[in-house]
This record gives structure tokens, C-alpha cells and sequence, in this order.
């Protein structure tokens, strides 16, 4: 028999083998491990943030700069167009 109790609520598994409205999730952690988990949301992984003051400072400003928004490109397209299209009259068959 189960006992119930505050103290192994927290450690043991889930007793159902459907445990309703949460989905199994893999954690990623920041230095590669990863566990098993059920979420709310019906995610398939859960990558946890990396913790910036561990990092040298090479490594802190080199994942600063990957944050930052990326500027766009800009094109311009040339409006010159020299395309005269009654030199190509004459490959046009009627039928």
C-alpha cells in the first residue's frame, strides 16, 4: 500500500500512467544534460538559459553580440531597362 504524504510528494513519480493535460518534455541544461519532465504545454524540448557570469568575458561579449537583431539587407533594384519587345515580332507565329 501507498502512502500519501507532503514530505514524497515531490520526489516520487506520477502514479497514473495518463496524467491529464501535461505532455512529456526533455530539459536541456545549460551544460548539456538533459531530463525527462511532463509540461503543461505540449512542447518537445525546453532548452534552459545559460548563466552569463560563469563565462569569461571574451565568451559574454561574443553571446551579447548573437542577441542583438541582425540589420537587413537592403536591395535596390536598377529601373534601367533597354528591353524593346518589336525586336521579337517577328518569332511570334500567328496561327
Amino acid at each position: 500500500l501507498r502512502t500519501i504524504s507532503s514530505a514524497t510528494a515531490a520526489v516520487v513519480r506520477t502514479h497514473r500512467s495518463v496524467y491529464c493535460r501535461t505532455y512529456p518534455v526533455s530539459v536541456v541544461q545549460p551544460d548539456g544534460s538533459s531530463i525527462n519532465i511532463r509540461y503543461e504545454e505540449p512542447r518537445k524540448l525546453i532548452k534552459l538559459p545559460l548563466d552569463l557570469s560563469t563565462l569569461s568575458e571574451a565568451e559574454r561579449k561574443a553571446r551579447l553580440e548573437k542577441r542583438k537583431p541582425r540589420r537587413q539587407v537592403k536591395v535596390q533594384e536598377e529601373v534601367e531597362d533597354s528591353f524593346d519587345s518589336r525586336k521579337y515580332l517577328k518569332y511570334i507565329v500567328k496561327k
